[in-house]
């Protein structure tokens, strides 16, 4: 009953804060991490600590989902170049270039531990960008560039863990083995999507009239996806993602009106809640295992998690800025089929740059560290991984909004709200 009591008080919090930080013109990721510090050092308050599987089943599914049910697909297949290019190919560079820092400057940090880390900052939070842009008249390029990577980078993110687990753990790291379960997970789960949705779409054409079965079928059929990818080994992440682009894309054929505006006010409201208690979550964590660290590590540590922040952006800012480049050069050259709508700006790519947050998943795969990684080691690859993700979101969260402001988009592009 305790604990219940405590939830409870958070989500109200969160309700207040949320429209505190409205009024006040401040993003609200940014004013509920804050709040989510000061309420994690109350002496009094039990020990709330985020359980990854719940992260994973209960928050992941659903976003997931939405962000690929309302995501644009002719935007989707047009900038697919610049999504896979940040989605997957700097998700691995990301995770190599945070090891290599990691090994060379923090003592008794291993290469597999190294990678370890690298792989748990390698995927950005696109959620949080999104709450923090909110409004602010981003394009629907930008949108769907944040959106469509954050769909796909955390799967490539938590291959990448995986493999690196195995090398902490002893197992033998083949590449070619490796690349061939990569290919995989990744095709056993856009197969098991595209069959949910199937099976989504017929019951919904059979049940159509009965708006409450079909709003609780579309709610629920994100976390049986989910479920059903991780039991068979498949990307549960991938397969959520098929499913919403799949749904999205036959609601505009199945669904009536007054249907569409039902499930999309409930929707709202659970992306809503998920998002606000995500954030509070994610500054609830740090004084949690801020205990674990000995008092003379922890302002070294902080410095490491600047360091790598650093890193990480200006590798992000520098892969988007060549993209912009390679996607000029192949219009011009008239290879491939790169189009005109699929070229940046300098404008979007700082914005796409800026946009590089850590969030709820990093903060997640941290926490679920295995308990046979050395204590001390898991400790320290907890905190720097906390310590990465507030840096981002506050320190990023209170710039981003700025940045747009300051860049001024064009008319044409602040027509485009989220």
């Amino acid at each position: 009953m305790e604990n219940y009591s405590i939830v409870i008080f958070i989500m109200a919090l969160m309700i207040l804060l949320s429209a505190v930080a409205d009024k006040i013109r401040l993003p609200y990721p940014v004013l509920l991490i804050t709040a989510g510090i000061g309420i994690g050092f109350i002496p009094a308050l039990p020990n709330i600590e985020l359980n990854p599987e719940v992260v994973f089943l209960l928050f992941l599914p659903p976003l997931l989902y939405d962000a690929a049910f309302n995501i644009s697909p002719e935007e989707f297949r047009t900038n697919f170049n610049t999504i896979g290019t940040l989605a997957i190919g700097l998700v691995f560079l990301t995770a190599a270039a945070i090891a290599v820092v990691a090994h060379y400057l923090i003592p008794g940090m291993t290469w597999p531990l190294a990678f370890v880390l690298g792989a748990i900052l390698s995927a950005t939070d696109a959620v949080a960008a999104m709450s923090i842009t909110k409004g602010l008249g981003l394009s629907h390029k930008t949108i769907t560039i944040l959106e469509g990577e954050s769909l796909i980078n955390d799967a490539s993110a938590l291959v990448t863990y995986h493999f690196a687990i195995m090398a902490v753990t002893g197992t033998a790291f083949v590449f070619w083995k490796a690349s061939f379960e990569f290919i995989v997970l990744m095709a056993g789960g856009i197969f098991l999507g595209a069959l949910m949705a199937k099976m989504l779409g017929v019951l919904l054409r059979m049940l159509r009239k009965n708006d409450m079965v079909v709003i609780s079928l579309m709610l629920l059929m994100p976390f049986v996806t989910y479920l059903l990818a991780e039991e068979i080994h498949v990307s549960g992440v991938i397969a959520v993602v098929v499913l919403g682009l799949r749904m999205g894309r036959l609601s505009g054929q199945v669904f009536p009106e007054k249907l569409k505006q039902q499930s999309g006010a409930i929707w709202d409201i659970i992306i809503f809640l998920l998002n606000g208690l995500i954030f509070i979550l994610i500054g609830l964590q740090f004084p949690y295992v801020i205990k674990n660290i000995p008092s003379n590590l922890i302002w070294p540590y902080i410095g490491y998690g600047f360091l790598i922040t650093l890193v990480a952006l200006l590798l992000r800012m520098g892969r988007v800025f060549s993209q912009q480049l390679n996607l000029d050069q192949a219009f011009k050259k008239g290879k491939g089929r790169i189009t005109e709508n699929a070229l940046l700006d300098f404008k979007n790519s700082l914005i796409i740059s800026w946009s590089g947050m850590r969030g709820i998943v990093s903060l997640a795969i941290a926490i679920g560290l295995p308990m046979t990684v050395e204590s001390d080691s898991r400790n320290a690859i907890i905190f720097i991984s906390v310590v990465v993700v507030l840096i981002t979101l506050i320190g990023q969260g209170i710039s981003l909004p700025w940045i747009v402001k300051a860049v001024k988009l064009p008319p044409a592009d602040k027509k485009a709200q989220h």
